[in-house]
């Protein structure tokens, strides 16, 4: 919506005041009429004209992002910047932390600072958030999460926003041991190496979690290493390259985040080893970004377990409903998320509070992909 300088408000406001006037002073039939509420009834309907077309204050959002290491990341920062524009009523103020703890720290004081109306972290850390929090609930400030939690008196925060990372592990494991099922291979020791996210990120902590609940419960699944490759590209494709150096045989290779499993398929091309759909060795990955899914479209990543970007859209309206009076009547909002497979062949994930079905990634799955 194109916005309205004072100066052409005032404008309009002197000239429909005006026409109420002269409605008062001149009847249809040339007289003039002494009926006092046409002059009012005009006014008044002339001055609510006005004022739909006076721009209604901006809220004022701060949000601090963890950085722009990834694919992921940076669609979660383009949704931030659609979502939260002048023309949807925001004044944004936006700060990428680099993946520097304490640059996320310091930017929640400056938007104190600034008396914004509402502050939006998504925390690169669980830990570590409690004083920054309990200035922002002191003085009146909002606060929403997104993307990863924090530990901290829930009381300091509205709401939180993300995916259930332990949830996320828990699919890939069990669309593991399914996989090995149908390809006749229960009873095979089965050799898996895990590159990992960010230490100490809840998306790193839940889906080492999740996965390590069906490593036990499969006897014959060895986890020979896990190291961190920080969720980028680069840090997959170096430990891949640890990893090969360091072991002859190597079943599964788990990825937490595209990023990371694109670096580790660089290095297996790399080291001459087979992979993917018609490999050796298994590729599991998280996030489901388009470049993610193009690779198990082509067959490189066996499967990818979606990780939904798109949560400032939803932190846009809980915002919304605040501030028309409204409240929350949940302090956890998990977003809708998929999985995705190279396989034909679908596959069903079991829980007991809800039930996946595997999609198998074509080309109309990626052009209809956002993100």
């Amino acid at each position: 919506m194109r916005r309205i300088s004072k100066k052409i408000v005032f404008a309009m406001l002197i000239l429909l005041t005006g026409m109420a006037a002269v409605y008062f002073y001149l009847k249809k039939d040339g007289g003039i009429s002494t009926d006092s509420s046409a002059y009012t009834s005009g006014a008044q309907e002339a001055l609510q004209n006005v004022e739909e077309l006076i721009p209604k204050k901006l809220l004022k959002v701060g949000v601090v992002q963890v950085g722009h290491e990834s694919d992921w990341r940076i669609a979660s920062t383009k949704c931030c910047r659609e979502v939260f524009c002048t023309e949807n009523g925001y004044q944004l103020y936006f700060i990428d932390a680099d993946n520097q703890p304490q640059a996320q720290i310091d930017a929640v004081r400056s938007f104190i600072r600034e008396q914004v109306d509402y502050i939006v972290i998504a925390p690169i850390l669980t830990t570590g958030w409690d004083a920054v929090l309990k200035e922002a609930y002191q003085v009146g400030i909002p606060v929403f999460l997104m993307d990863r939690t924090i530990d901290c008196d829930p009381k300091y925060y509205q709401a939180w926003f993300g995916s259930d990372f332990v949830r996320e592990g828990e699919c890939a494991g069990q669309w593991l041991q399914k996989y090995l099922h149908r390809k006749g291979r229960d009873f095979e020791q089965i050799r898996i190496v895990a590159i990992n996210g960010t230490p100490g990120a809840s998306a790193q902590l839940g889906r080492t979690e999740g996965f390590a609940k069906y490593v036990e419960r499969n006897k014959n699944w060895v986890l020979l290493a896990q190291e961190s490759g920080d969720f980028t590209e680069a840090g997959g494709n170096q430990v891949m390259e640890r990893y090969l150096s360091e072991y002859t045989d190597i079943d599964v290779v788990l990825c937490q985040n595209d990023n990371e499993a694109l670096g580790a398929c660089r290095a297996l091309d790399e080291a001459g080893i087979s992979y993917g759909k018609a490999g050796g060795v298994i590729v599991i990955s998280f996030d489901a970004t388009s470049a993610g899914l193009e690779a198990v479209w082509k067959g490189r990543i066996n499967a990818d377990f979606e990780c939904n970007p798109l949560a400032p859209f939803y932190v846009a309206g809980a915002i919304q409903r605040l501030a028309s009076g409204g409240a929350l009547t949940e302090k956890e909002y998990n977003l809708p998320e998929d999985c995705f497979t190279c396989e034909e062949e679908l596959m069903i994930l079991s829980f007991p509070d809800v039930t996946k079905k595997t999609i198998p990634v074509t080309r109309e799955v990626l052009n209809q992909r956002v993100y």
